[in-house]
């Protein structure tokens, strides 16, 4: 068996669909699809969200009003219009959210977040279920939240990993050569619906894997793989063909947009390798991630994050910077959201770099001072370079002010700005 995640790129509109069609018909392989909400529907979703917290009601169905007309459409550009238990179904699901609206009382934030913004995945796989049956492709659609057992954590829901496995061993079996479900969301023990947080329908996918034991997971985007820049910043880029998890992991925590660790995790521990194709292109090679590291050290991965908070902090007294004040340090860090990506530390100062919302910098300084001296820079950027050839400065930092620079075995990081 292996699992194919679509995301929303992937789906966005009919021709999308159809494309989606004639990738998974060449599938002898069991198939579980994994597909996320279309192209912009989410989006459109949490402002449905954000009017209904603010008492917007009208403004709320208004949306979910555009909402149902975008996915009829696409129904009618697959010329699947005519079932009426089509255009049945996807009336029911919008009736639904628009009950959800007109019933729901001062819930918290993410609870109602998760009621809302789950429908886009229901949405799309229903439209993709029906159209695969329309073209012969016999699947059985399934929903998620049966399938996927959670905490009440909402908006970050943590899976119960056994229970889980039971509930899609249970559903997902031999009845059925295809089945298509969606990504993102899941379910708690009550049956209250609940969402996975970020890159969540990736990490359905892996979950599904897990459970499984898949021979492989597929992630469907629109570029050929795994690139070691951002083609937009660096004239000269290369793919990457081969990695480990670790590798993955490694490159994500630096910054790159390779794959959520989460994702990764339990596929590691299965050995299930991960690709990740083209959409656009499904004859292309990939990028494969594996246990195998032999070509880790290969090609040299350019991460660049721009926009960061340098933040340097001496004790008044000048007292050496000990265990306990760093202890401190990011506990006022986590309160006040400062991510941090880079850290140094001498005797007598601490430094970071990371990013944190602007609402929140002045009073994270203004906390901070009580007790240290703060220096801070706004608007750095930050280079990390993952296996290296040699010391030369890149181009992207020559000319530049260079205020930190750390070099590892295999890493080398810059933090600069303009002069």
């Amino acid at each position: 068996m292996k699992v194919y995640k679509f995301g929303g790129a992937s789906v966005k509109n009919a021709d999308a669909i159809k494309n989606l069609f004639s990738i998974v018909q060449k599938e002898k392989s069991e198939l579980i699809i994994v597909v996320s909400a279309m192209d912009k529907t989410t989006n459109n979703l949490e402002l449905v969200w954000e009017y209904q917290l603010n008492g917007n009601k009208d403004k709320a169905l208004e949306k979910i009003a555009e909402i149902n007309t975008f996915h009829s459409s696409v129904i009618n550009d697959l010329s699947i219009e005519n079932d009426g238990n089509l255009i049945q179904q996807i009336n029911s699901l919008t009736g639904k959210l628009k009950g959800y609206l007109n019933s729901s009382v001062n819930e918290n934030k993410a609870f109602s977040y998760d009621q809302i913004v789950s429908y886009g995945e229901l949405l799309s796989t229903t439209i993709i279920s029906y159209y695969l049956n329309h073209k012969k492709l016999e699947n059985t659609w399934v929903d998620a939240r049966e399938l996927i057992k959670t905490t009440n954590h909402h908006q970050e829901a943590r899976v119960n990993w056994e229970k889980s496995k039971k509930q899609i061993n249970k559903h997902i079996n031999s009845n059925s050569k295809t089945y298509v479900t969606q990504g993102f969301i899941g379910a708690t023990d009550d049956g209250i619906t609940t969402t996975l947080g970020r890159e969540g329908s990736d990490y359905s996918a892996a979950i599904l894997a897990w459970s499984k034991e898949a021979e492989e997971v597929i992630i469907w985007k629109d570029v050929s793989g795994l690139l070691n820049a951002d083609p937009k910043l660096f004239k000269e880029t290369e793919q990457l063909f081969k990695i480990s998890f670790k590798e993955a992991i490694e490159l994500s925590y630096l910054g790159a947009s390779v794959i959520h660790p989460k994702t990764i995790k339990p596929l590691q521990n299965k050995g299930i390798p991960l690709s990740i194709r083209s959409f656009l292109n499904d004859s292309q090679k990939g990028s494969v991630i594996s246990n195998n590291g032999e070509n880790d050290r290969d090609v040299p991965s350019f991460i660049f994050k721009p926009n960061q908070l340098l933040l340097s902090i001496t004790t008044k007294d000048f007292s050496f910077i000990f265990e306990d004040h760093i202890s401190d340090l990011f506990q006022l860090f986590a309160s006040y959201g400062l991510k941090v990506h880079l850290m140094q530390n001498s005797a007598l100062s601490f430094s970071v770099c990371g990013i944190i919302k602007a609402a929140m910098l002045n009073q994270l300084i203004e906390k901070l001072s009580e007790n240290y001296i703060v220096r801070y820079n706004e608007r750095v950027d930050l280079l990390s370079i993952r296996h290296y050839k040699n010391f030369d400065l890149p181009e992207i930092v020559k000319n530049q002010e260079v205020l930190i620079q750390q070099r590892s075995r295999s890493t080398i990081r810059y933090v600069f700005k303009k002069y």
